[in-house]
Formats: structure tokens, sequence, C-alpha cells
């Protein structure tokens, strides 16, 4: 694998600037973690029959659950975004994940990983979705943020698509002033052992990294999103990734006027429901730092 080029070690150091919550005036108390794997959990069932036969995946970082009513807006509108199948939502409280889901006519799942100190409300992830979930699970990764001793999750659950199931995981891992980057991989790698047993999976989330995506790559799966472009300021951190699926040519994207729904940019998905024959190897290390 290649080495990381030096100029990365610079937008690593501005970007702990930029979304790590280490800005001047930002608390740095300690985050009261939910370590709990089962709570607390929030669930609700508002789908409405899809008659679209493409599979469309979307992943957002709403910040803070702030701007839920232009978020909800745009992901039903937006013509890039309407009509998804799976939605995977971070930075999200319950009550804004729940309005989206009820504006989007979705059933979703949602797991805080911790009151933010911050913001002083729940924090965490949500996987929106068409089709029936379940056997939902909160996965707490390794390692702690070294700031406020925060820990982040990935949230997971089975989505009943008309051609079978598919486990969908919503991740948001830690930034780059909160772990080193060989950390980052490591809680990449917790995600992709714990997708081992599932056929087709779906991984998208904001991953504070673009990097870590090679990991991804390591293990099997298909960078969807790879070259996008930036997804915040100047970084692309928000991904997808699949496994056992297929992907329709040049059917992925980023909605670059987000209407001031947040930080991050939306980013879009069309995947095919069908068997991909690609298979993990996993020797339970994640490849050497770049």
């Amino acid at each position: 694998m290649r080495s990381k080029k030096p100029w990365s070690y610079l937008y690593a150091a501005a970007a702990a600037l930029v979304v790590s919550g280490l800005a001047a005036g930002s608390s740095c108390a300690p985050a009261l973690n939910y370590l709990e794997p089962d709570r607390p959990r929030y669930a609700g069932r508002f789908a409405a029959p899809d008659t679209d036969p493409a599979f469309r995946v979307v992943t957002f970082n709403v910040k803070f659950a702030r701007e839920v009513d232009r978020a909800a807006r745009l992901l039903r509108e937006h013509e890039e975004l309407r009509g998804a199948d799976v939605v995977a939502l971070q930075e999200m409280d319950a009550e804004g994940t729940e309005r989206i889901a009820r504006a989007l006519s979705m059933d979703f799942v949602y797991y805080p990983a911790v009151r933010h100190p911050a913001s002083e409300r729940d924090f965490g992830n949500a996987i929106l979705s068409r089709w029936p979930l379940s056997d939902d699970r909160k996965l707490v990764l390794p390692y702690l943020s070294r700031f406020r001793d925060m820990q982040r999750i990935a949230v997971s659950a089975t989505a009943a698509t008309p051609l079978g199931a598919v486990r969908v995981y919503s991740v948001h891992l830690e930034t780059p002033g909160g772990i080193a980057a060989v950390n980052r991989q490591r809680q990449a790698a917790a995600v992709i052992r714990d997708a081992e047993r599932y056929p087709r999976v779906i991984v998208a989330g904001d991953f504070n990294s673009g990097a870590v995506g090679e990991v991804f790559a390591w293990y099997g799966f298909r960078w969807v999103t790879r070259d996008l472009g930036n997804t915040i300021s100047f970084f692309a951190w928000d991904h997808v990734f699949v496994r056992g699926l297929q992907v329709v040519s040049k059917r992925a994207g980023i909605v670059r006027d987000n209407q001031g729904a947040s930080d991050h940019l939306p980013v879009w998905a069309v995947l095919d429901l069908v068997p991909s024959g690609g298979q993990v190897v996993n020797d339970g290390q994640p490849p050497a730092r770049r």
C-alpha cells in the first residue's frame, strides 16, 4: 500500500479544527457515553411501498440534528435523494430521526452513542429504510477520543428487500483530532469484522477520513464513492461501501447544494441487488497506515 502523502498530514491537522470540536469556545468536558449495547434504542414504522426497481442508498451527517426540517425537505425533494430505499444518518437525536423518517415515510432505528457535551443532546446514528428492519444492533467502536473520552458507534440492521436480506450499517468514526489515524482504521476494521457473517452488506456514513476507505477495499468491499470529491470543506469523508452487491454504472454522486441542512453534503448511490460473487478475506489485521 502506498505511503501517505506528506500534505495529507496538513489536511488532517486542519480537519481537527473543522469538525472535531476543538475550535475556540467549544467545550472539552467529558461526554456521557451510552455503554449498553442494546439501549437506549428508538424505532418507528412509517414505510410506504416502493415502486422504483433501483435500490438507492443515501448517507448524510446532519450536524447535531440542528436542521432536521431542512434535511427532511432535501431528502424528500431532491431528484437524486428522493425515494431512497436506505438512508444512513449521523449526529442525530431520537426526535430528529423520527421527524425525518415520518417525512420520508420510512421505518427507522436509532441508537445514541453519547450525550454530547457540545450540544447537550443525544448524538448517534440512524438507519431509515423503505423495507422492514430486523435484528438491529449498536456496535460500540474501540478507542475513546483523547479530549472528551467520547465513544463512537455503528448502528446495523437487516433490511428485508424484495430480492433478499441486506445488512446495513450507519457508521460515524472518530475525528482526526480525537484519535490517531491507525486507531480510526481499527474502528473501521471492527465494523468489517462484525459484517463478516452477512452475504450482502452496505456500509455508509461519516468516516472522518478518506484514506480509511482503503481498509474496506482491502477486505473486499467496493468503494462506491471513492472519486466523487469533497463532502465537507476540503475533505471527502462521507462514503458508501458495498459487498455482495453490484453497482449500477456511473450512478453515485454528491448533492452540492444541501440547502443549509448541515456542514456535510449528502452522498447517494444506486445499487443492483444481485450477488457479485465477491468474498471477504480477513486476517484480523488492518492494512498498514497510509
